[in-house]
């Protein structure tokens, strides 16, 4: 790290750390937590049908309400996220534990699952999100298009602007675009590089078939001469960035 000054490092910290922006402290910040699972391919009949009952049995509803998603596409194909939430840290405190619950998971789920990886908290950033379309009905936006940034040390401090270039020409664009900002509550470091998440949800995957109009968006928002130093910019702010496709399992998820 080339420079050491107590205020380097606390912006350092605020991303590549807990990657808590101000406004993202914000109390009312949604929270999720996430696991990814490996499943054993040749048990994932009994897998699913045990999912669905302990989530039906201990995640049905409120903060400790379950959801269930395929990973499509990326390097964890093949892979499911089990997402917990919203909710906040003290919800954790009363967490579902006891009355078999911790048996059941354990027995039942882990049982047919050959590695767990990636437990992770992502608060969502109620500013720089398009997400007022959005209900607890995840069936009406199955699709998540994820985007995880691994932000660069020495502009992390810029990381919060950049992404607010993004939201607005979001914000801007014809239609419903649902579209969400996560960051990773805890440190990541630059092996795992989890740091930031940009979500967009979409209804089907014939939304994928259309026209995209971000970059006509973002010249009318921004200036038709903007587009270049935004590119500059952002590949200064992120040193790396990668894409996966999550598809919402209702079975799975208990609903």
């Amino acid at each position: 790290m080339k420079k050491t000054s107590i205020t380097y490092l606390l912006a350092v910290s605020l991303v590549l750390g807990a990657l808590t922006m101000v406004k993202a402290q914000d109390a009312e910040a949604p929270m999720w937590e996430t696991i990814v699972l490996t499943p054993d391919n040749t048990k994932l009949k009994v897998l699913g049908e045990n999912m669905r009952a302990h989530n039906q049995k201990y995640h049905k509803e409120g903060a400790y309400k379950s959801t269930v998603y395929n990973i499509s596409s990326g390097p964890d194909v093949g892979k499911i996220v089990w997402m917990m939430g919203p909710l906040k840290y003290a919800h954790l405190d009363s967490r579902p534990a006891e009355g078999g619950h911790d048996e059941d998971w354990r027995d039942n789920v882990m049982a047919y699952v050959k590695k767990m990886e990636h437990g992770e908290y992502w608060k969502g950033d109620v500013e720089l999100s398009n997400t007022d379309m959005l209900t607890d009905d995840p069936s009406l936006y199955p699709i998540q298009f994820i985007r995880y940034w691994e932000v660069n040390q020495e502009h992390s401090h810029n990381a919060e602007a950049m992404l607010g270039i993004i939201s607005k020409t979001i914000k801007a664009m014809e239609g419903n675009n649902a579209w969400g900002v996560y960051y990773n509550e805890f440190r990541q470091g630059s092996a795992i590089g989890r740091h930031i998440a940009t979500v967009g949800f979409y209804k089907n995957w014939a939304e994928f078939d259309e026209d995209p109009t971000f970059r006509k968006t973002f010249s009318k928002v921004h200036g038709d001469d903007s587009w270049d130093a935004f590119v500059r910019n952002m590949q200064q702010v992120m040193d790396n960035s990668w894409d996966e496709i999550w598809v919402y399992n209702k079975n799975m998820s208990g609903d």
